[in-house]
């Protein structure tokens, strides 16, 4: 297996989710050759599985509302650890995009005045988060896809990026292999964005399905010679389903919470009263998490290790349209008529708020011709990611970096190109395809069961310890993977450079949350139980000579005089004056 196609072009696109297409869009809209890359099928990716909604500060609800108020949400939200320019963009453009994805068929609720209608999501100051039901992702993606269509963009499906092409710390391109046939394909290109997700399917209880956020995004960029931050910054998302077993883990949206839902204990009490009595149920997502394993582990549970969560009291009517998916999720799945029961649900690790760290305007990587968009990388959510940011982001900084790299390709004078690069390439392929005594998916559960339980919800340096001695030990046993490309295609291959990804992220991830010796958001440690400033740094990770993983703090960029001024004036300062502006 070692063809050697070779295709060309402009500016190349690692992953075909949201930010991915919003980034090739752009890219094609000023007159660039673009080339999309994608391990699923383009219309079955991660991003269809982001329901409840999209923010923007319109107003059309609650005309009170301002960019200014929706940075202040974010950043103060985020525990003071995000990158103050991106959040500002974030805040200013997402009214812009969120229009154009509309006018592209998204297909966003309307008021009777004809605007885009609003809900409360949680920890929102105001009703900000536009919505097409609980399929908002899907909606963004199809009418992305149509996008792309319209402009004749090619979609590569089944393709695994196995590494980019670095020669002097300037990227031309990326290797790659066919899934289904096992062929290769070397891409050409003058600029390389990923957009390849996160590492949330390296718990056992995930939002995220088999064989996606893997840390395979992470891994590339750490290879090609990036840094990551704050890896230890994992949102679990407070509601997912606790049976049946194979359906454990998958999100049960924030909508239902911000269309009324109500969580309930054993005892019918709506436990939210005692951690977040003013925003109750719509409070923080690291809150609400936190309120629902803690009900759980000390008793006040469900019979199949849960909590409830109620949204009957709003009627079958008002639950199909507003709910439609969630509706149809438990009367499939469990039988259950949400308009008539509760619902049973737990913790799911659900998003990568670290990543790769990338400037805020371009979304540069540091790697000349590399940018990075979407979940694979940091900045914007800090400690706690705020619902509906993410689908903000996806299109926001995907026309960011793919407008970053056009003008890259335009300007480029000369065109980098390495054979000895690429032999290396085809031959860490070839370093993986061979018998042994180990096979990928029993080691892929194993990590799972390794990172719930050593780094899940709550950890502690005794846990993190020995997560990451187990997976020294997972490490060892990868090195004997039987990987036998069959007529069944090249599975095996992509499960073992998924492996690997996913143990080099998760050690990351461990090693990080060990240095961070407090609690602080979704990052939280029963032996360190405060927010302690001494830890107002950003945790970056990059391999030494050898792959080694290798730790720094940096501080968090200052906010400006301007910014500052914002979140003063917010009230929920007062919980977070001495963290923010000390």
């Amino acid at each position: 297996m070692n063809n050697n196609l070779t295709q060309i072009s402009n500016v190349l696109v690692i992953g075909s989710g949201g930010a991915g297409l919003r980034a090739a869009i752009e890219a094609k809209q000023l007159g660039m050759e673009v080339t999309v890359l994608g391990k699923r099928q383009s219309t079955d990716v991660h991003t269809v599985l982001a329901a409840g909604g999209i923010n923007a500060a319109f107003g059309n609800v609650d005309e009170d509302d301002s960019w200014e108020q929706h940075f202040a949400d974010t950043y103060i939200e985020g525990y003071g650890l995000s990158e103050p320019e991106v959040v500002e963009l974030m805040a200013k453009e997402s009214p812009m995009l969120v229009e154009e994805i509309d006018g592209w068929g998204a297909n966003f609720a309307k008021l009777p005045n004809g605007k885009i209608d609003q809900r409360f999501f949680g920890a929102h100051t105001y009703r900000r988060t536009c919505y097409s039901g609980d399929y908002t992702g899907r909606s963004i993606l199809f009418a992305l896809l149509n996008k792309v269509k319209s402009l004749n963009i090619p979609i590569l499906d089944s393709q695994y990026v196995s590494d980019l092409l670095v020669e002097d710390n300037v990227c031309f391109g990326a290797m790659a292999f066919d899934i289904q046939s096992g062929e290769r394909t070397v891409f050409l290109a003058d600029s390389v964005i990923i957009a390849a997700g996160g590492h949330t399917r390296l718990w056992r209880k995930s939002s995220s399905r088999r064989n996606e956020n893997t840390g395979d995004g992470f891994h590339l960029a750490l290879k090609a010679g990036c840094r990551l931050s704050d890896m230890e910054m994992v949102q679990f998302h407070p509601t997912g389903m606790v049976i049946p077993e194979e359906m454990a883990g998958t999100l049960v949206t924030e909508a239902v919470r911000g269309e009324g839902g109500k969580l309930l204990n054993s005892e019918g009490k709506r436990f939210m009263e005692n951690y977040d009595s003013e925003r109750m149920e719509l409070s923080t997502r690291d809150r609400v998490a936190m309120a629902n394993y803690t009900e759980i582990v000390e008793g006040r549970g469900s019979p199949n290790g849960g909590v409830y969560l109620d949204i009957s009291h709003k009627g079958k009517d008002f639950i199909i349209e507003k709910l439609p998916r969630m509706y149809r999720q438990f009367l499939d799945t469990l039988m259950i008529d949400i308009s008539k029961s509760p619902m049973e649900v737990s913790p799911t690790a659900h998003y990568s708020m670290g990543g790769i760290v990338v400037s805020p305007e371009e979304h540069s990587t540091g790697v000349e011709g590399l940018y990075a968009a979407g979940e694979v990388t940091a900045g914007l959510h800090g400690a706690n990611r705020l619902g509906g940011n993410s689908l903000a982001e996806i299109l926001i900084f995907g026309k960011r970096a793919g407008a970053a790299a056009s003008k890259r390709s335009k300007n480029i004078d000369i065109h980098k190109r390495s054979k000895k690069v690429i032999e290396n390439a085809h031959e860490n392929l070839n370093s993986y395809i061979k018998n042994g005594s180990e096979v990928a998916r029993p080691l892929q559960r194993a990590l799972r069961n390794i990172m719930w339980e050593y780094g899940g919800v709550v950890k502690n340096e005794k846990k993190l310890n020995k997560g990451l001695q187990e997976i020294e030990n997972l490490k060892e046993a990868s090195k004997d993977l039987d990987v036998r490309p069959d007529s069944e295609g090249y599975q095996d291959l992509m499960l073992a450079f998924d492996l690997q990804a996913s143990l080099v992220s998760s050690e990351s991830t461990l090693i990080s949350a060990l240095s961070r010796e407090e609690s602080r958001g979704a990052h939280q440690r029963d032996d360190y139980k405060e927010i302690n400033n001494d830890f107002n740094v950003n945790m970056r990770v990059k391999f030494d000579s050898d792959s080694n993983i290798l730790l720094s703090k940096d501080n968090v960029p200052a906010l400006n005089k301007d910014l500052k001024d914002l979140i003063t004036k917010t009230k929920e300062i007062d919980n977070f004056e001495g963290m923010l502006l000390e």
